[in-house]
């Protein structure tokens, strides 16, 4: 559906320029994540991706009729396996680059497995799309709906009773974590102005994920089932605006971010993700309007890869020394463009277009991948 691959390319590109500011002192308030408890329009792109993945999956597992075989397992752990193996293999990359532009030797620098972060973006993807697939081939699906609800309400009450909504080491999420990863292995979080061990792609925290992608999952189930675009624009806003109004409403006692990723951080992201597709379905694929969706189509057709692009080239970017300033001190190309910018506006807007700069030259990829016909599948 020409609509689900741009909502898919919308995240990617939205990824894309959260992630890549000119410096992270300056941020429009919409381009930042929530410090800690909240939602901001930045910490919609990746639960929207999740959103997409579990559309996908129903589309993708349809030629399998949703039965688990040899076959179909081996796709499911051949794509994890990929996808962990890309998650470490960048998060090793970067260190490598950054010790060797800071001068440090060869043999230390490509030895950093011992501050190697075991979880990320790629990983959870990963863990996601293994136990989502697995849920979609082992239960009927009338009970994956009982199966979403037991999972967010289980959580909810392991947060609750585990102080998972605080910023602290006494938070139950951080403490698995610390537990089973170490904190050399754990991304470091920043709240309030303090620091902790704290992994937003931890292990407790991909529970919810796993219900997140089966509700885009049931979403691509009944796209698939219903032939009338009406009839899916209104099925879609129908469930889209109840889970929306249900982790609004259930927010004030549970309380909604995306760091601990709360049962209603699900509610209200997935909602919000099925009327928008609901919105794109009527008017890409109804109306006929899609000539303003052919930059993010561009991002959809080639998801996973562009983001790989991307991340690849923000570590070049901000590592590689290109000269040095009055002071001594290393210019890389992030910092060079970012000058640039602020050179004839202020730090907020020439951060801002640092951003926007970082997503264009990764769509001018992507754009020469989709005139070619290529698609990079994993």
């Amino acid at each position: 559906m020409l609509s689900l691959d741009i909502l898919r390319g919308i995240t990617i590109a939205g990824m894309l320029l959260v992630n890549n500011p000119g410096t992270w002192s300056y941020l429009y308030k919409p381009l930042a994540h929530a410090d800690w408890i909240g939602l901001s329009p930045t910490d919609l792109v990746f639960p929207f991706f999740i959103f997409c993945m579990g559309v996908s999956m129903a589309f993708s597992l349809k030629k399998f009729n949703y039965k688990l075989s040899g076959p179909l397992m081996w796709k499911i752990v051949r794509r994890t396996v990929i996808l962990f193996l890309i998650g470490w293999v960048v998060q090793w990359f970067g260190h490598l680059v950054r010790g060797l532009c800071k001068g440090d030797p060869f043999s230390e620098a490509v030895n950093n497995l011992d501050t190697l972060r075991y979880l990320g973006v790629f990983q959870r993807l990963a863990l996601v799309y293994f136990f989502g697939s697995l849920c979609v081939v082992l239960f009927s699906r009338k009970f994956i709906p009982w199966l979403i609800g037991i999972i967010l309400v289980v959580y909810a009450l392991i947060l609750g009773l585990g102080n998972g909504y605080d910023f602290s080491l006494n938070n139950i999420i951080a403490q698995i974590d610390n537990s089973v990863l170490g904190t050399n292995h754990m991304y470091h979080e920043s709240a309030y102005g303090e620091s902790i061990s704290f992994d937003p792609e931890g292990i407790l925290s991909t529970l919810p994920c796993i219900a997140h992608v089966l509700i885009g999952y049931l979403a691509g189930r009944m796209i698939i089932a219903t032939h009338n675009n009406t009839e899916r624009v209104t099925t879609l806003l129908l469930w889209g605006t109840v889970m929306l109004l249900a982790g609004w409403l259930l927010q004030y006692g549970i309380p909604c971010g995306k760091k601990m990723w709360s049962s209603t951080f699900v509610l209200i992201t997935c909602g919000m993700a099925m009327c928008i597709q609901a919105m794109l379905i009527y008017f890409v694929d109804i109306k006929g309007h899609k000539r303003w969706g052919r930059f993010f189509e561009t991002f959809g057709v080639n998801p996973l890869a562009l983001y790989l692009l991307g991340t690849i080239l923000a570590i070049l970017f901000g590592a590689i020394p290109i000269g040095h300033d009055a002071e001594g001190g290393n210019i890389t190309i992030h910092s060079a463009v970012y000058n640039f910018f602020q050179s004839f506006c202020n730090e907020y807007t020439a951060s801002a277009l640092y951003a926007i700069a970082f997503v264009m030259l990764n769509w001018i990829v992507g754009r020469v991948l989709y005139k070619k016909k290529i698609y990079i599948k994993i």
